[in-house]
């Protein structure tokens, strides 16, 4: 999982995702569960050709899995 195209899946284009890209300058992409965070970052700086400062994640819904 080297490629940044294995990491990073898709842009989340919502209302909420918008709102943060124009007033906080943060984007919000859906990535790959195994990835980390140096990975995601690595991926995004690469993909773009931006500096990022930082990576977060959230584990988000994940389709198909069930909780006790």
């Amino acid at each position: 999982m080297n490629e940044p195209h294995e990491i990073i899946e898709t842009a989340s284009l919502t209302e909420k995702s918008t709102l943060m890209s124009e007033k906080q300058n943060k984007y919000v992409f859906r990535v790959s569960p195994r990835a980390n965070k140096i990975q995601i970052k690595d991926a995004v700086e690469r993909l773009f050709q931006k500096k990022s400062e930082s990576a977060d994640r959230s584990a988000g819904a994940r389709i198909g899995r069930k909780q006790s």
